[in-house]
């Protein structure tokens, strides 16, 4: 058993019913947001050739907070490589909110049918920490996961978005910070451990903070300015999130292999 988690475990069993009634209380504050909408896209510039990108997830994926994919993660992380790699980059997201790991692979991967993937993006773990789920149970999902998605693209290179930060989350309650966010860090651990001995698995791992992201980014930015609704990111955390990310992908040439295959 992970030590930390333990650890954890002792600490928080006092404050589960003051977690609850607080986790209870925020589900009726929340609004109510839809998925984006329009979940496929081309990032072109005419380039000669043309990768194409999934992206699977929970409600971050989804889109929860802004209008369209085009605006949010999906559709940036397409501009970004496109521009940064000179090819065109075909894109379609499958995601559900609230979904975890283990309903992202048994109720999202069966429908994805497409061919000749050259890179796949998976965006999970909050709401695992949302419902408390054990490290264990999560590492058993996750393997599963990308033992489903390798039926399906044996080669394809598979990478994991960071956790969500919930310890920055303005509409959780400093208990619920300590508790879930402490949780989600640990599933995040427990998958880098996870995909450590996997060929062409990987996990950006970088610990989310919107102190580092203003700095970077050079904004006076107040932590609301980050997200839509207090929980899910705003149109400006997705996109400062895809450029990060895009730029995790080309400086590693994790897709180096696919764009060599032309």
């Amino acid at each position: 058993m992970n030590l930390k988690y333990a650890f954890g475990v002792v600490l928080s069993i006092p404050l589960l019913p003051i977690l609850y009634f607080q986790g209870k209380n925020v589900r009726q504050s929340v609004p109510d947001l839809p998925e984006a909408t329009g979940t496929k896209g081309l990032a072109s510039a005419n380039f000669e050739k043309t990768l194409r990108l999934i992206t699977i997830g929970e409600s971050t994926v989804a889109g929860i907070g802004v209008a369209t994919h085009e605006e949010g993660f999906s559709g940036t992380l397409a501009k970004e490589l496109s521009s940064k790699l000179a090819v065109n980059i075909s894109w379609e997201v499958f995601a559900k909110s609230g979904f975890t790991a283990k309903q992202i692979c048994e109720a999202i991967v069966p429908q994805i049918i497409e061919k000749d993937i050259d890179l796949i993006v998976i965006g999970t773990g909050g709401n695992d920490a949302f419902t408390l789920n054990l490290p264990y149970y999560w590492k058993k999902n996750c393997q599963k996961l990308i033992d489903e998605l390798r039926q399906k693209y044996p080669k394809t290179p598979i990478v994991f978005l960071n956790m969500p930060p919930i310890k920055e989350f303005p509409a959780f309650t400093g208990i619920m910070k300590f508790v879930l966010g402490n949780l989600v860090e640990i599933l995040g651990e427990e998958l880098e451990k996870l995909i450590k001995n996997q060929e062409n698995v990987f996990y950006y791992s970088e610990v989310i903070t919107l102190e580092t992201w203003s700095k970077i980014l050079d904004l006076d930015a107040n932590p609301s300015d980050f997200f839509s609704d207090g929980v899910h990111p705003s149109k400006l955390t997705y996109q400062s999130w895809a450029k990060y990310f895009a730029e995790y992908l080309v400086s590693n040439k994790l897709i180096i292999k696919q764009l060599s295959a032309f």
